[in-house]
């Protein structure tokens, strides 16, 4: 606690008068009132939590795990797009079926079948074995709920209609990737062709459309659901040699998404074990009275009743309860706990300090110091959340919402419930009650006549007796004495640098190579059966892509010749991009052109070409399906081009941009489209939004600590640890396999939080040092403050880590970032900054500080 000033200091603002000073009062007051009345401040978030909790029994109703609604934008241009393909090319499943043409994914069961061994899917028995599978699939149930085409359910594949129950097609007897009228791109996997003809193929694809529209709609689903329960059992009778099979549905990636709760539920126990633990370790002494056990134990219980209170209160709000806020408990707990170390620890130095029986000036005296730099913490923590909240992807929001309120609660318990806690304990302290039992130690005995297992265990050193000397925490001591001067020594400090711009390097380096956007496949837990499917698909089917609609999409003059030159030099130029295979574009506007050129039609009238449509519809049946005929015209039309080689998340990005960026430079009103592209949105926005919430997030902590510790020095070091941890975390996330996606996003908001957390203190400590020198002011802040530091990053640490054995992408991911954003916090906090601000001797520091020694252990 600072000293008394001078009254021109207290009258200016240039120290930290301004709100230290009222806050301290505050927390002064509180503390007065807790130390008179504790069992209140024990009961009442006891009740309130149990109150809250009671919102649990709406978790299955705000259970809000789509994909699509939680993990693209909201408001993504591929949406609105799909709306107006939708209004204007409605899919008519029952009767015209046409899988390209569909608004959506559909409703469908996917299996992929793959020669084994390294032959042909077309040889005679693995072929054989392809077509009982198919049998198999096709019972009476499917037959009624198929999506259909004139001939019947719309083929699974388009070989298998040719052929019926025949032999396989005769080697080189089918073209690839178009075989008549068939595209077989989708169709065969892992072709080797010799001159355009098929000669092997390794894998084959059967998709099962059903009709999703319509009364029918719910029984495919429960078809699709059947077919799951079902297919290992199938797979298994069929006793399959020569073919082996991977399968999917439309309904099992969110399937498996919603499951990834499930999984990770046993983690949670793991985590409040090893929390406890290492808590209980912290704060173990070898005295039956002096004890903290309990103590240690109820903060880790504060840290859950912050967890209960605030989803209870945000799921009675109706806030979508979204797979990712699983996360957050792992994380409140590490803090939680990282509050409780800094409450005892400011307690501790109190207790030397103050007379031991005035429980009012001890728990006073915490408040003070402890409350603020809690307060500091946590106010910078929740900002950062709720400026999270800010954000086109509802899965952050939801998690910022539930986190950040957490925060806030995990804040008031611990001024509150385990502040009146420390009031309890004292109070057992000084009636040398044992630490267990609760029942009165002898203190008065002579240690020399009980070994030194009954002193320890069974007499110990009671609150009652003097303090010893020797009484600051062994690792305080450490700090002091030998890391201090060891990371000051002049050759450390170089090598130091050194290793900072090693780090900065990399961390450069890995920022260059980030990757953007989330794998659909990561949503599925690692043994799902989803993943084997995505690897054959990936590696047999990866060489063509989405099949692309080119809508126009307002009226225009398709009989004035310059319009349909315009809107062909508008087709050219999206065949134009890499990504496209011009050869296999699909436009029903340049068949009517060329039969127009033959003399068969007369197109160059608005009368002669609307009449002579119905001529085009008999030579090319599905060109009716993408023409949106009105009594005046033509309202909308469309055409197709097919994707190539788009197989990464690099591909999926480029592919988009380039074309929306040709159908913007067209003169006619144009847009692309393919239902994919609702996922490929979030390339557009995931860096635009993750850098706004960075930027205005750390633009928020600056004016916090310009508040509340307002030292141009200290500012200067928040600012460049934020930097530099971010960079840091985004740059090795890429080395770790990590995308920027909107799970990673999150913890980069995060980093914020934790950069001012571990950077702050350390800094403030030292400008505000009365030592003599740059190296003793850097040793003086570490001997305060490095213990601390490192209990609330192992604190972090051990609440994240048990997630790390999660069979799930998204929990990984989160233990990732959160290890990267922890040990690159406490890097900072331990070793560069100490070290760093070193080498800037007296600057920033003010005549107070250099004529006396101001106590701010813990701030």
């Amino acid at each position: 606690m600072a000293g008394p000033r001078d009254p021109a200091e207290r009258c200016s603002c240039r120290n930290t008068d301004c709100l230290e000073r009222p806050l301290r009062r505050l927390f002064q007051g509180l503390a007065s009132g807790v130390a008179a009345c504790p069992w209140p401040f024990v009961l009442v978030p006891l009740l309130l939590s149990g109150g809250l909790g009671a919102g649990f029994i709406f978790l299955p109703q705000l259970q809000a795990n789509d994909i699509e609604g939680q993990f693209t934008p909201t408001w993504g241009p591929a949406k609105a797009e799909r709306d107006f393909v939708r209004q204007h090319f409605p899919p008519n499943d029952s009767e015209r079926f046409s899988a390209p043409r569909l608004p959506t994914e559909g409703a469908y069961a996917a299996l992929i079948a793959v020669a084994a061994d390294g032959t042909s899917v077309l040889e005679p028995a693995a072929w054989a074995e392809v077509l009982r599978l198919n049998a198999a699939v096709h019972d009476a149930e499917y037959e009624r709920l198929c999506a259909r085409s004139a001939d019947g359910c719309a083929s699974p594949n388009p070989l298998l209609p040719r052929r019926g129950d025949a032999g396989p097609p005769a080697p080189g007897s089918l073209r690839f990737p178009v075989n008549g009228s068939a595209f077989l791109g989708t169709a065969l996997g892992g072709v080797q062709t010799d001159g355009g003809r098929v000669r092997t193929a390794r894998a084959l694809k059967l998709l099962y459309y059903l009709r999703e529209d319509g009364p029918e709609a719910q029984d495919s689903r429960r078809w699709l659901q059947s077919f799951l329960r079902n297919i290992s059992s199938k797979l298994a009778e069929l006793r399959l040699g020569s073919i082996q099979v991977t399968y999917f549905t439309s309904l099992s990636r969110q399937q498996e998404f919603e499951g990834n709760t499930k999984s990770v539920i046993p983690l949670f126990s793991i985590t409040y074990f090893l929390t406890i633990a290492f808590a209980i370790v912290s704060c173990l002494r070898l005295s039956c009275i002096r004890n903290n056990i309990w103590l240690a134990s109820c903060g880790v219980l504060s840290s859950g009743l912050a967890v209960l209170s605030s989803f209870g209160l945000m799921l009675f709000c109706g806030v979508p309860f979204v797979v990712t806020v699983a996360n957050a408990p792992f994380l409140i707990l590490g803090v939680g706990v990282d509050d409780m170390f800094i409450m005892i620890a400011s307690w501790e130095q109190s207790s030397r300090k103050k007379d031991k029986s005035n429980v009012k000036s001890l728990l006073a005296e915490t408040y003070a110091e402890a409350a603020l730099s809690v307060t500091i913490t946590t106010l910078t923590d929740v900002l950062a959340f709720f400026i999270g909240t800010w954000t086109a992807f509802p899965s952050v929001r939801s998690f910022c919402l539930y986190t950040g309120t957490a925060f806030v609660f995990c804040y008031v318990y611990t001024l509150t419930f385990f502040g009146a806690v420390l009031v309890l304990n004292h109070k057992r302290e000084q009636g040398s009650r044992h630490w267990l039992t609760c029942t009165r130690v002898d203190v008065g005995k002579d240690p020399a006549e009980n070994s030194c297992l009954y002193n320890a265990c069974c007499i110990g050193s009671g609150s009652g007796q003097p303090s010893e000397p020797g009484g600051e925490h062994p690792m305080s001591i450490f700090f002091k004495k030998y890391y201090g001067p060891f990371v000051t020594n002049k050759w450390i400090k170089l090598l130091m640098v050194l290793l900072y711009g090693a780090y900065l390097g990399g961390s450069i380096y890995g920022c260059t190579q980030i990757r953007e956007g989330i794998d659909l496949r990561n949503l599925a837990n690692d043994d799902s059966y989803v993943i084997a499917y995505y690897d054959d698909d990936e590696k047999y089917f990866s060489t063509y892509g989405p099949r692309v609609m080119v809508v126009i999409t307002e009226s225009v003059d398709y009989w004035n010749d310059s319009v349909r030159l315009g809107i062909e030099s508008c087709v050219q130029n999206l065949e134009n991009i890499s990504y496209v295979d011009r050869n296999l574009s699909e436009s029903w506007l340049r068949v009517y052109t060329e039969l127009a050129k033959g003399g068969l039609v007369s197109i160059n009238s608005k009368t002669d070409f609307l009449s002579n449509l119905n001529i085009l519809f008999k030579i090319l049946p599905s060109s009716e399906w993408d023409i949106n005929m009105t009594q005046d015209g033509i309202e909308a039309s469309r055409f197709f081009i097919q994707t190539v080689n788009v197989t990464s998340a690099v591909d999926e990005k480029n592919l988009l941009n380039q074309l929306r960026e040709a159908a913007k430079q067209c003169s006619i009103p144009l847009q692309v489209y393919h239902p994919a592209f609702i996922y490929y949105d979030q390339y557009l926005v995931i860096v635009q939004n993750t850098v706004q919430n960075i930027v205005i997030a750390a633009g928020a902590m600056l004016v916090v600590s310009l508040l509340l510790i307002p030292n141009p020095l200290c500012c200067l070091w928040v600012t460049f640890a934020i930097a530099s941890v971010i960079v840091g975390v985004a740059g090795f996330m890429t080395f770790w396999s990590v995308n920027l996606d909107s799970i990673s996003m999150i913890n980069l908001v995060i980093c914020i939080g934790f950069s001012v957390d571990f950077s702050a203190h350390i800094s403030y400590a030292f400008v505000t040092s009365g030592e003599s020198s740059a190296n003793k002011r850097a040793t003086e802040a570490l001997s305060l403050l490095g213990y601390p530091v490192l209990q609330g990053a192992v604190s972090t640490i051990l609440g994240v880590v048990v997630l790390a054995a999660a069979n799930t992408y998204i929990f990984r991911t989160f233990f990732k970032i959160m290890f990267l954003v922890i040990l690159f916090g406490a890097l900072h906090g331990l070793v560069f900054i100490p070290v760093f601000l070193t080498f800037f001797g007296n600057f920033g520091r003010s005549r107070s500080t250099r004529a006396k020694k101001l106590e701010l252990e813990k701030l």
